[in-house]
């Protein structure tokens, strides 16, 4: 097995771009196809040449991690700027602070509990004769009660997913969803910022390296590579296979831009929780990069579906119906050579970016250790079960 090896990459998101870049590093000849005309997937940026707002255009990205090493990544390649994500909530006319912390309960009850009183008000309200929950609504119910669960988490939840959340596996709902203090800040994560030229910059800085080459608007099928080349699979893992086993679930979002007067909502993210409503949350892209000011402003109503042929897969479903499917596409992933699954949907797993970034640096590591001692290149690094 030759020391040196080429490689196509399908996809030029992080997962395709991190890769490339760290075998391209350690000498391995790249090339990296993307069916879209740009890189960057699904975390593309770019200026709206109306207002100059940095647009999320496939949907707000922030992010946030434990990890060290992809934190120090991405230094390597950006400025990350300093971004706290507080997200809000309109429920029955009124504006809450998620996730649900200590303002939220006092606000929803019309109460002024210590965290104390709080947590013992909770505990009374939670289903605790669900002692093993199935479901999400399940979870829920267990977690915060009824009252809670109806207002913050029903509507949103079956607009997101499709599905009412008695459908929903409870792992969705991995964590308790309440905070007994008034944090605020959405995620909990050590290192949390936004790219100060946004995520475009970032993987276009990623692919600058003499190693790699790039093909926009040219797909790379499955079996398309060159003899000799290994294959990085980041697209659909059912599309590999010709969906000989059915088409894999995935949710799809669509957006809906209107105004660009002013400061609409005041804040990056509002959800709309109520189930009348049909949009999950309205975003403010000005708001994602408060060291910038524009007069003017970029507004999107997001709306989620199932995913149908030629849209763009956001994130697997997952559902009951999935997994039986899923395994079986797993087992063929198995028992296949020349390619290498990675990503969301390469895996079939909804990852943040930070996790994609870790695994793509982790897949690289394995890559290159299997290649200096002359072993085979596996198809699958991580257990996607």
């Amino acid at each position: 097995m030759p020391t040196n090896r080429t490689f196509a990459i399908a996809g030029a998101g992080f997962s395709g771009a991190v890769i490339a870049r760290e075998l391209a590093e350690a000498g391995h000849r790249v090339t990296v196809y993307d069916r879209r005309d740009h890189i960057a997937g699904n975390c593309y940026t770019q200026r709206d040449p109306e207002t100059g707002v940095m647009v999320h255009v496939y949907g707000p990205h922030i992010f946030h991690t434990d990890h060290e090493r992809v934190w120090t990544y991405l230094h390597r390649f950006t400025r990350m700027m300093p971004y706290v994500n507080r997200v809000k909530a309109v429920v029955g006319g009124a504006v809450y602070s998620l996730p649900v912390n200590l303002h939220t309960i006092n606000q929803f009850f019309g109460r002024t509990f210590s965290p104390r009183e709080a947590e013992a008000f909770l505990r009374e309200k939670a289903d605790l004769s669900i002692v093993e929950p199935q479901s999400f609504e399940e979870q829920a119910l267990r977690f915060v009660g009824p009252e809670l669960y109806r207002a913050f988490f029903y509507g949103y939840t079956r607009k997101q997913w499709g599905v009412a959340p008695t459908e929903l596996p409870a792992s969705i709902l991995k964590r308790l969803p309440v905070r007994f203090n008034y944090d605020d800040n959405y995620f909990s994560h050590r290192f949390q910022g936004m790219p100060e030229n946004g995520y475009t910059d970032i993987v276009a800085r990623i692919l600058e390296h003499p190693g790699i080459s790039v093909q926009l608007s040219t797909e790379l099928a499955p079996r398309d590579a060159a003899s000799g080349e290994h294959v990085i699979w980041s697209g659909p893992l059912d599309d590999w296979f010709g969906q000989a086993h059915g088409a894999l679930g995935y949710r799809t979002l669509d957006f809906e831009r209107f105004g660009d007067q002013g400061d609409f909502q005041g804040n990056a993210v509002i959800n709309y929780c109520d189930v009348d409503v049909p949009y999950t949350r309205i975003t403010e892209h000005k708001h994602f990069s408060p060291w910038e000011r524009h007069e003017k402003t970029v507004l999107y109503r997001e709306f989620s579906r199932e995913c149908t042929p030629g849209d763009v897969p956001y994130y697997p479903i997952r559902l009951v119906r999935d997994r039986g499917r899923l395994a079986r596409y797993l087992d063929m992933a198995r028992a296949e050579t020349g390619v290498t699954f990675v990503g969301r949907l390469g895996t079939y797993r909804y990852l943040d970016m930070d996790v994609t970034i870790k695994e793509a640096l982790e897949t690289a590591d394995q890559i290159k250790l299997a290649i200096s001692e002359r072993r085979a290149l596996l198809p699958l690094y991580v257990d996607p079960d």
